[in-house]
């Protein structure tokens, strides 16, 4: 599969793919939520259980699992590693892209719905999420693909292109909701991840995405983060969706930059500069 699917070609799909319906919140919400509509077959994974470890001191907002517990995660849910992953939330692929990222750095066939639940077109279930038999699913090492500050500190001192996926307000600095500095990484260039989508909620054409991705640099060497590595992940699947290759993931992104003060902090627009510790 490729990055994206759209409800009109999911009937395509492999017979044995495998519906994972991504929600985000207290585990007894998420399934209020995934009871009131979801496609048929769907299993429910809550992302934040699934795609993320418990925060230290010193991480990010949404840390890496290890990879035995997300390989535990997903053996629960009857996942194993040659089960084609539709995935989908309610969200745009806000938060589903992170699962399907996630999975095509390891290796495994995983694809976002495009329009997430709002554009399936056909009739939803209701009711709980079905019981599923476990399997057993061996963890594989995360790839070089997710990067540390360091290496990102690396790739924009030898002239490589990382893109912010926020929204340009918290980019500029002139509004930050969630973590405690406000600002981006000196060099980072801006690409808000609702960019991504047209009016209607759909990922744009390949050929609008790499018109909007290509004059930045952007190829699969590029790097791409966000507040806390969850939204970034819409940028690198709409990278691969429009023809560039998947780049890498900057997990810990703006919340772990943060967390240490040596490291320098820009406000404004792109200026290529070296920013002012925090």
């Amino acid at each position: 599969m490729g990055p994206i699917v759209t409800a009109a070609t999911a009937a395509a799909l492999p017979v044995d793919a495998v519906i994972v319906h991504v929600e985000v919140g207290d585990p007894e919400a998420a399934r209020q939520t995934f009871a009131a509509g979801h496609l048929p077959e769907a299993r429910l994974v809550e992302r934040d259980a699934v795609t993320s470890a418990a925060r230290r001191p010193g991480d990010g907002r949404h840390p890496l699992p290890s990879p035995e517990a997300f390989a535990a995660a997903l053996g629960a849910a009857g996942i194993g590693w040659d089960d084609p992953v539709l995935a989908y939330d309610r969200e745009g692929g806000a938060s589903a892209a992170r699962l399907v990222y996630l999975l095509r750095v390891l290796g495994q066939d995983a694809a976002l719905l495009d329009g997430g639940l709002a554009g399936w077109t056909e009739a939803l279930a209701t009711g709980p999420p079905p019981d599923v038999d476990p399997v057993d699913r061996a963890p594989r090492a995360w790839p070089a693909a997710l990067v540390s500050a360091e290496e990102v500190q690396a790739h924009l001192s030898a002239g490589g292109v990382v893109l912010d996926a926020r929204a340009a307000e918290r980019y500029r600095g002139e509004t930050e909701p969630l973590d405690p500095v406000a600002g981006h990484i000196p060099g980072a260039v801006n690409a808000p991840f609702v960019d991504n989508l047209d009016p209607d909620g759909l990922f744009r054409a390949p050929p609008k995405l790499h018109d909007r991705y290509a004059p930045l640099g952007v190829d699969a060497d590029a790097i791409a983060y966000c507040g806390s590595g969850v939204t970034a992940c819409h940028d690198l699947l709409a990278i691969e969706h429009a023809g560039l290759g998947l780049p890498r993931l900057y997990v810990g992104s703006w919340s772990h930059w943060i967390t240490d003060p040596s490291r320098p902090v820009a406000t404004g627009d792109d200026d290529r500069g070296g920013g002012r510790p925090h």
